[in-house]
């Protein structure tokens, strides 16, 4: 049976995977790579003819794949009378290694133009977000995109972004709600207008119930002259064996969603493409906010230690003090805080590769986990003209490694005698000048670790700022952590200024997306005890 042909004329790269009717065949398009992304073809693109691009987000089990199968049929020409449907999304559930290495599809259908459509498709499918890999692999699906947004061979703009969901939902899931936000927090304002939402499983009836939830979300859409979020109707009916008893309603179901694709290919043409310089330009502060404030907590963390080694030191040389002025050597015992590289698991997964970039000037972590695509530092987001915009001096990236260990910040217990104290702190040796004391360079020492601790808040402060100004919605779920810690720590600054700008945007992360965030720690929580 897998070596049937379809009906002639609508396509024979296919095998027959259901006899129907409707014959339903899976397609067996070209697949390749854009980046770390699975691309998927079918036909071969004409560059002088019009391409639109749209991007679907929903929940799973939501009609997302049925509806990009709709989309193909529709593009292709199929009607009701040919007896036949295809498939593009393969059904089998994809291997471990590519759900973890590729969770964003791109679909190309080419060589269809004027059939149904005046354009080619290309349609950009993003599952997986919040799934029980945790708020990192969402990190992910951002990096994804914006391999995919910056490559030549890549997206450079799009026409709409499609919300998924049910026709009969009655309202939004917390986890729809952080969906949707999700995905719309990476996008810059200008595409607004371009975002709609794709109703599945519809019976055809206006869908008072879902329009009213997507408001009442606050979820950032295209309005229509009603005021109403800018919707199409879609039924999931369409490769079902068409028995007799219930043909009617099956043919019912096709002319519904026939006649919303129209209405939906009408607004498409309508839409003027959206560059993605902004969303872009999101993306890349995204990634820099976190990647600077993981720096900066390791930072934080390092120079507390150092204080605290410095506070455990004046105590004992107070203690000492006679012996001091004697100049007469002793021993004291405290806790010094030091770097050590350390084994990353993972490294290599395919074309990817997950290490660390991290300055060697420095001792820092730059960026961990790192730009999964980016095999040699100079690569990495993270740096811009040719420098680091993360580490501390700002480094080239030939003073840059990617490697499988990464620095970390441990404490040891250790003796010093009076003479290795003088040499460690005592700087200034000029024989013109008075030596300051070593209890007095202890103070300077710790007046300028608590200069560089309020530099580093500023610095991770300004890139919160900024991504606020240009993204369309500030919900990146993953900067929860971020911005928690940099109130917790402007508050200790005693910064109330700042401090109440962070607790303003924090506040704009809804309630539902933090109970998803607990309920995603939480699976987590759970698979970790019984592994």
């Amino acid at each position: 049976a897998r070596n049937q042909k379809p009906a002639p004329g609508i396509s024979s790269d296919s095998f027959l995977i259901h006899s129907g009717p409707p014959a339903v065949y899976q397609l067996r398009p070209k697949k390749g790579k854009i980046e770390s992304l699975t691309k998927i073809t079918v036909g071969k693109k004409n560059i002088n003819k019009i391409n639109k691009t749209i991007l679907l987000v929903g929940e799973t089990g939501g009609g997302k794949s049925t509806l990009i199968n709709t989309l193909v049929n529709y593009t292709m020409g199929v009607k009701w009378e040919d007896q036949v449907w295809f498939q593009i999304v393969e059904e089998e559930k994809k291997s471990q290694t590519e759900s973890q290495t590729s969770d964003v599809f791109v679909y190309e259908i080419f060589g269809f133009e004027g059939k149904t459509l005046p354009y080619s498709l290309t349609i950009i499918d993003t599952p997986g977000y919040g799934d029980t890999r945790g708020l990192g692999h969402d990190d992910t699906i951002g990096e994804r995109l914006l391999d995919l947004f910056r490559s030549d061979d890549g997206v450079h703009e799009l026409h709409a972004v499609g919300l998924v969901m049910k026709a009969t939902d009655n309202r939004l899931s917390d986890r729809q709600k952080y969906i949707f936000n999700s995905m719309i927090s990476l996008f810059g304002k200008n595409l607004e207008k371009n975002i709609l939402a794709l109703m599945t499983h519809s019976d055809g009836m206006p869908p008072k119930n879902p329009l009213k939830a997507l408001e009442d979300a606050k979820i950032k859409c295209a309005k229509n002259e009603k005021n109403e979020p800018v919707h199409f109707l879609f039924d999931n009916q369409q490769s079902k064996e068409r028995k007799k008893e219930y043909e009617d309603a099956l043919k019912y179901s096709w002319d519904l969603t026939e006649k919303q694709m129209g209405y939906f290919v009408t607004f498409l043409e309508s839409c003027g493409p959206e560059k993605l310089m902004k969303t872009k330009k999101v993306l890349k502060k995204r990634l820099k906010l976190k990647a600077s404030i993981q720096n900066l907590q390791e930072r934080i963390n390092l120079n507390e230690l150092k204080q605290t080694e410095i506070k455990q030191l004046q105590v004992a040389l107070k203690k000492h003090e006679e012996s001091m002025k004697k100049n007469e050597n002793f021993i004291v015992e405290f806790d010094e805080g030091y770097k050590e590289k350390e084994i990353i698991k993972g490294g290599m997964w395919g074309l990817f590769y997950e290490g660390a970039l991290c300055c060697t000037v420095c001792e820092e972590n730059c960026h961990y986990p790192g730009c999964t695509t980016a095999w040699y530092p100079g690569h990495c987001q993270v740096m811009k003209d040719g420098c680091c915009t993360v580490c501390t001096k700002k480094c080239p990236a030939s003073k840059h490694v990617k490697e499988k260990w990464k620095y970390v910040t441990k404490t040891r217990r250790v003796t010093k005698t009076l003479e290795d104290m003088k040499a460690k702190y005592e700087r200034n040796k000029d024989e013109g000048q008075n030596k300051s004391s070593l209890l007095e360079n202890l103070e300077k020492e710790m007046i300028q670790l608590t200069a560089e601790r309020s530099k580093y808040l500023d610095e991770s402060y300004q890139h919160a700022v900024k991504l606020e100004e240009i993204a369309l919605k500030v919900n990146p779920v993953s900067s929860l952590v971020h911005f928690d810690f940099l109130i917790e720590k402007m508050t200790e600054k005693g910064d109330t200024e700042k401090v109440q700008k962070l607790e303003e945007m924090r506040s704009r992360v809804d309630e539902e997306t933090r109970a998803v965030v607990e309920q995603v720690q939480r699976k987590l929580t759970i698979i970790g005890q019984s592994s």
